[in-house]
């Protein structure tokens, strides 16, 4: 009994160097021992076999093909006059630009049915399907049935995953939170001064680190020049709740949030206490300019972090870029943008959360092969003279989804929970009536 706790007590000790000097004190210093970069290598040939088995597997059937969409109609990208008008002059009877057709009524039950059948808003907050299977489990094909040799290698990794990342991912994370909250608790009790800015930003810098070697992180960040700089407004797609650990791994950013109970809560005050950031209750969060004065304080004083703000409010499913609020681009200073794409061959980043709640989403993330993303720092971006803040922030969008690869679309991402806003329709009837009525 004694030799099997000696050895149980070894294995724990194993455990605890292997975590703290191969893993976390690298990632304490920003350096990596290329465990992680061998790693994604191996991983890659293994998915491009088991692509090749499954592809052969399917010799005689239909091969599945990479899409945005899921291919059930085509769409046509011209504007409303364009296509009344090449109905209009399909039509037998000559019509006058400023007069009604019964053909025009095709156009709308068109676009009524195209938006039943496959709209361009619902299928943003679902994960986006892969053009080959990548051994895990969350895909609607069952490719892991095709060959023997396929479903072994899938049972491999599914001990590799939950046995051994897991267990390490928790321990690292655990760690990095831990360290966070004693660290921060600690630095606040220090008087103000550049030396507790500088402590605060190592231990808050330090803990995303270890964080994000918990999730087996591999982040390229492009153009580290248009690092967001202190002062200004770090705006970014958003595809995770991940998303502020693989920006915060790079960069320290005063965070913008609600305040919340509970765990969360007190990860929140003890952040408080050694940096600025800014914590709403839900009832300053209504109040538009109340939120407006704290951050424009915060902007003013050009000693403290950029905040980091993601306007479209919620997660998109990492193909798109979905409207952004105006709130964040109508008090002034610089805005810095940034592009986030993460690569979905190693794991579904995308947060779900009609579907999943955090503690199950961070199971899957760790229990997922790698989190692969690439980072585009993009110039800094200023409101033009006579630019009202809808403009400046879907011009910034346009950047962020040009630089990233992703959809532009115009939709509020808040309707993955509320109904279209009369406003919208009222738009659409709008443009028809200037056709007819002129």
């Amino acid at each position: 009994m004694e030799d099997a706790w000696d050895i149980a007590w070894l294995l724990i000790q194993l455990w605890i160097s292997v975590v703290v000097f191969l893993i976390m004190l690298p990632a304490m210093c920003g350096a990596s021992l290329g465990v992680t970069e061998i790693y994604i290598k191996v991983l890659v040939k293994t998915l491009e076999w088991a692509t090749l088995r499954i592809q052969r597997g399917q010799r005689d059937q239909l091969r599945v093909q990479a899409q945005f969409s899921n291919g059930i109609i085509q769409k046509e990208d011209g504007s409303m006059e364009e296509e009344i008008g090449e109905l209009r002059r399909c039509w037998p009877r000559s019509v006058a630009g400023g007069e009604f057709a019964l053909c025009d009524a095709f156009y709308f039950c068109r676009k009524g049915i195209e938006s039943i059948v496959e709209d361009e808003v619902t299928q943003r907050f679902t994960s986006e399907e892969l053009a080959s299977w990548n051994l895990l489990t969350r895909t609607n094909n069952n490719f892991h049935y095709i060959s023997v040799r396929v479903t072994i290698i899938w049972g491999l990794g599914l001990i590799v995953r939950y046995c051994i990342l897991a267990p390490l991912r928790i321990t690292l994370a655990l760690i990095g939170l831990s360290w966070l909250v004693i660290g921060t608790t600690l630095v606040g009790l220090l008087p103000r001064s550049s030396g507790k800015n500088w402590l605060s930003d190592l231990i808050h810098l330090t803990c995303y680190r270890i964080c994000a070697r918990g999730l087996s992180a591999t982040v390229r960040y492009h153009n580290k020049e248009n690092r967001p700089k202190k002062g200004g407004i770090c705006v970014a797609n958003h595809t995770s709740p991940i998303d502020v650990v693989i920006l915060a791994n790079d960069g320290c950013y005063a965070m913008v949030g609600q305040v919340h109970g509970g765990l969360m809560g007190v990860i929140q005050r003890s952040m408080l206490r050694s940096c600025p950031h800014i914590w709403f209750e839900r009832s300053e969060m209504k109040d538009r300019h109340a939120v407006a004065n704290r951050l424009k304080a915060h902007i003013a004083d050009k000693t403290k972090q950029p905040i980091l703000i993601f306007p479209e409010g919620t997660c998109i499913n990492n193909t798109s870029v979905m409207m952004f609020k105006k709130g964040s681009f109508e008090i002034g200073g610089t805005i810095h943008p940034v592009a986030i794409k993460y690569d979905p061959q190693f794991g579904d980043a995308f947060w779900n959360s009609g579907k999943y709640n955090m503690v199950s989403y961070l199971l899957r993330m760790m229990t997922s092969w790698a989190i692969v993303c690439n980072v585009w720092y993009l110039p800094p971006m200023t409101r033009q003279e006579g630019e009202d803040a809808v403009h400046f922030a879907n011009r910034v969008k346009s950047a962020i989804a040009r630089q990233g690869g992703l959809v532009d679309l115009s939709w509020d991402g808040g309707l993955k929970r509320e109904k279209v806003k009369e406003t919208l329709k009222e738009e659409q009837q709008k443009m028809y009536s200037s056709m007819v009525v002129g």
